[in-house]
C-alpha cells in the first residue's frame, strides 16, 4: 500500500494546537510510516509547539480580520491571496490522502486549497458555538468531529460525529487525592483545595477578582493554587507578599496539571474548549468566567452548555470582581452541591476522542 499522507492545519492557540497535535500521534500509532505535514500560521505559537512535538510545519502569513479599524483589512486581504496561493502550492505537492482542519485563520486557506483539488477534508470544531472558519468549510467536509450536541444548528447534520475533544491523557494516571500531589504544593489533605487557572497567558478578570478578596481568601479555611499567567505574575506575587498569606501558592504555570487536577475540589477557569473537555473528562465541579475576548463569544457558549445542565457554575466577566471569590467560598464548602457539579460535568465527557477522530479520518483513505 502507498504510503499515506496527511496535512493537518489551523492553530493560532493552545486550544487548536493541542488538538491537532493529538490527533497526528493517534494517527501515527494506527499507521506508524504515515507522513504529517502541518499548516500553520507564521509568527503563532504552532510554528514553535508543532516541531517541538516532533513534526514538520509550514507557515502561511494568513491574519485575522481587524473588526474594530476596517482599513487595517486591505492588508488582510493581501496576505489572505497570498496564502491561499501558498496554500494550494503546499497542498499539490505533498499529495496528502486527507487534510484535517482544527480551526483558526491557517485551516482556511489549507482546506479551501484541498477542497478544490478534490481531497476529502475533516474538520474538528472544540467549541460549542462553531467558528467562521469552519462554518464556511463545513459543505464541503467529509466528516465533522464536534464536542457538543446539538452542532446540527451550524453543520450538516449528516457530516456530525460527536467525538469530544483531544485531552491529555495523563490527567487520568494520578489518583484522585494523591498524597504525592499534595506534598508537591506544599499542601494539606485536610483541607479544601481551590485551583484558580486563567490560562498559560493569564486571564485579568479573574486576577483581579482575586487580589481584590485576598482577605476573604485568607480569613476562609481553605487553600489555593493560582496560576496567573506570565503577564501578571510579578504583580500578583507582590500583592501576596504584602498580605499575609501562607495557604496561598502563586506561580505564573503549573507544570504539573495533572497533581492539581488530582488536588482541587473546585476549579475557576476560563471556558476554553480543551479547559472544559479536561473538567469533564475528570468530573471536576468549576466556575466558569467566560473570557469575553474571544471571536464569536464562544467561551459564553461553552460555559452555557455546562451551566444549562447543571455541570458547573457560570459567572460572568463583568460580575466576576463582585461575586467570584464569595461563589467559590460558598460552593467549596458545600460538599453535596461539588458532587452533583462534579457528576453532571463528567456525564458530559467524551473518551479517546483523538482515537475516535482518527478512525473517521482512515475511514476515508
Amino acid at each position: 500500500m502507498k504510503q499515506l499522507k496527511f496535512i493537518i492545519s489551523g492553530g493560532g492557540t493552545g486550544g487548536h494546537i493541542f488538538p491537532a497535535i493529538s490527533i497526528a500521534n493517534a494517527l501515527k500509532k494506527r499507521v506508524p510510516d504515515a507522513d504529517f505535514l502541518f499548516v500553520g500560521a507564521e509568527g503563532r505559537m504552532e510554528m514553535e509547539k508543532v516541531p517541538n512535538a516532533g513534526y514538520k510545519i509550514e507557515g502561511l502569513p494568513v491574519a485575522g480580520f481587524d473588526r474594530s479599524n476596517l482599513l487595517n483589512n486591505f492588508k488582510v486581504l493581501v496576505k489572505l491571496f497570498k496564502s491561499l496561493k501558498m496554500a494550494k502550492q503546499i497542498v499539490k505537492e505533498f499529495q496528502p490522502n486527507v487534510v484535517i482542519g482544527v480551526g483558526g485563520y491557517a485551516s482556511g486557506p489549507t482546506l479551501f486549497a484541498a477542497n478544490r483539488l478534490g481531497i476529502p477534508t475533516v474538520l474538528q470544531e472544540q467549541n460549542s458555538y462553531a467558528g467562521v472558519t469552519n462554518k464556511l468549510l463545513a459543505k464541503n467536509a467529509k466528516k465533522i468531529c464536534v464536542a457538543y450536541t446539538g452542532m446540527e444548528r451550524f453543520f450538516p447534520k449528516e457530516s456530525i460525529e460527536l467525538t469530544g475533544n483531544p485531552v491529555r491523557q495523563d490527567f487520568l494516571e494520578v489518583q484522585p487525592k494523591a498524597e504525592e500531589a499534595y506534598r508537591h504544593f506544599g499542601f494539606s489533605p485536610e483541607l479544601p483545595t481551590m485551583l484558580v487557572v486563567g490560562g498559560s497567558l493569564g486571564a485579568r478578570t479573574i486576577n483581579q477578582s482575586m487580589m481584590g478578596d485576598l482577605e476573604k481568601l485568607q480569613a476562609a479555611n481553605v487553600q489555593v493554587l493560582w496560576q496567573t499567567g506570565k503577564y501578571y505574575f510579578e504583580d500578583v506575587k507582590k500583592r501576596v507578599a504584602e498580605s499575609p498569606c501562607e495557604r496561598i501558592v502563586v506561580t505564573d504555570f503549573v507544570k504539573r496539571m495533572d497533581y492539581a487536577y488530582a488536588i482541587a475540589d473546585l476549579v475557576v477557569s476560563r471556558a476554553g474548549a480543551s479547559s472544559i473537555s479536561e473538567l469533564c473528562l475528570l468530573g471536576k465541579p468549576s466556575i466558569l468566567v467566560p473570557s469575553p475576548n474571544v471571536a464569536e463569544d464562544h467561551q459564553t457558549h461553552n460555559a452555557e452548555a455546562l451551566s444549562t445542565k447543571d455541570a458547573a457554575v457560570l459567572v460572568r466577566d463583568v460580575d466576576a470582581p463582585r461575586v467570584m471569590v464569595d461563589e467559590a467560598l460558598s460552593l467549596i464548602k458545600d460538599g453535596e452541591r461539588l458532587s452533583k457539579l462534579g457528576k453532571n460535568a463528567l456525564s458530559m465527557s467524551q473518551l479517546n476522542s483523538a482515537d475516535r477522530i482518527a478512525d473517521e479520518i482512515l475511514k476515508l483513505v
